[in-house]
């Protein structure tokens, strides 16, 4: 499994992908529709978690790519 991927607000504007644990930005947008497009690809190749962060910083919310702890029933 890979590194989760992290869509956070960036320091000049616009949005960065980050891989969990990096000082760099793995990518960098203008919008956060892109990252989230972007980061959903990375994610999903490493089959790791995406957290998709607002401008405060805070998780607004999380995909799951890889190994799921509670898959959904059927």
């Amino acid at each position: 499994m890979g590194k989760n991927q992290h869509i956070v607000p960036g320091q000049n504007g616009g949005w960065n992908i980050k891989g969990e644990g990096n000082s760099k930005a793995t990518a960098h947008t203008n919008t956060k529709a892109e990252a989230i497009n972007k980061a959903r690809d990375i994610s999903k190749n490493q089959k790791s978690e995406l957290f998709i962060h607002g401008k405060d910083g805070r998780i607004q919310s999380r995909d799951s790519h890889g190994n799921d702890p509670y898959p959904p029933k059927g």
